[in-house]
């Protein structure tokens, strides 16, 4: 009996006593156990990975509203600043009319005021170079009567 014979024999013992503590089965039940737990992890990751895709469309289209609302936002800003513009032009020009108006105002007044000083000192030199020569022509009595008529018959015209 050669040693060849002994390493067989112990070889089959082994075997032997593998099968009867079913280390092949406790293998296989560990193996099984194994593949179960890689499955719901990849299951899980799985999962996850949809979940994540979800979340994903989610937020792009939270983006897309938020970039959509802050266009209009930026839109309504415009045109209210646009309207403000305009009714800042409006304003402006209707101010400026109303100077305009009442700078022409003032110079009619200014104008019809210079008008009447010019009659008035008109009147008076006439009224004085009158008298001037009236006096040289007539006596006191008669030209103090003759200036009052004159003054009355100018004043009369004026009113």
């Amino acid at each position: 009996m050669d040693a060849t014979f002994w390493a067989f024999i112990a070889l089959v013992i082994f075997v032997g006593v593998v099968i009867y503590f079913k280390v092949p089965g406790l293998i296989g039940k560990s193996l099984d156990e194994r593949a179960a737990r890689i499955r719901n992890e990849l299951e899980e990751a799985q999962r996850l990975r949809e979940e994540a895709n979800q979340l994903l469309g989610e937020y792009q289209k939270r983006r897309k509203e938020a970039e959509q609302e802050a266009e209009e936002i930026v839109a309504a800003a415009k045109r209210e600043a646009e309207a403000l513009v305009e009714d800042a032009h409006r304003k402006t020009e209707e101010y400026v009319q109303r100077r305009a108006a009442l700078a022409e105002q003032k110079i009619g007044q200014a104008e019809r005021e210079a008008v009447a000083e010019v009659r008035s000192i008109a009147v008076d030199v006439a009224t004085e170079a009158a008298r001037a020569v009236l006096a040289g022509k007539l006596d006191a009595r008669a030209s103090a009567e003759l200036f009052k008529d004159s003054l009355k018959a100018v004043q009369s015209k004026l009113n």
